[in-house]
């Protein structure tokens, strides 16, 4: 995780539960992770605790310390513009919680709400992978 939100040339992987996007050689450094949340909740659900804790430690590690970060919460099209973009902020704010509690900076994280703005599947725009949370490192 670390390697893959550092700055480098743009690449695409697939890890159990974690895709990196391809990124623009001038684009920020991103890892979307598929965080699981009840349905019209953002508790996050204990079987993506350990993605988060993982997430956690990279973020502590030497080489990213000097960062930060955003972090984004996306939602399906589901539901109206305004229900998704709170959501997704409070989804946002639960992910960012719990990387808080798990020893990161506030200082370092900042929550974003995108709704449904952004869709990872725009030809499926109810599909699962759209409901996600993007960790984009700013610097």
């Amino acid at each position: 995780m670390v390697e893959q939100l550092k700055a480098q040339p743009p690449r695409t992987r697939s890890l159990r539960n974690l895709t990196v996007e391809s990124a623009a050689p001038d684009a920020n450094p991103s890892l979307s992770l598929l965080i699981q949340f009840d349905f019209n909740s953002s508790t996050v659900k204990p079987e993506s605790q350990q993605a988060l804790a993982n997430l956690a430690q990279a973020l502590k590690s030497k080489e990213l310390l000097g960062s930060k970060f955003a972090v984004e919460g996306h939602t399906d099209a589901k539901g109206s513009a305004d229900y998704n973009l709170k959501l997704s902020q409070q989804r946002a704010d639960a992910v960012r919680s719990f990387l808080v509690s798990n020893g990161v900076m506030d200082a370092r994280l900042a929550a974003v709400g995108k709704g449904s703005t952004e869709l990872a599947n725009s030809a499926d725009p109810l599909a699962a992978e759209n409901r996600r949370v993007r960790i984009v490192n700013l610097n």
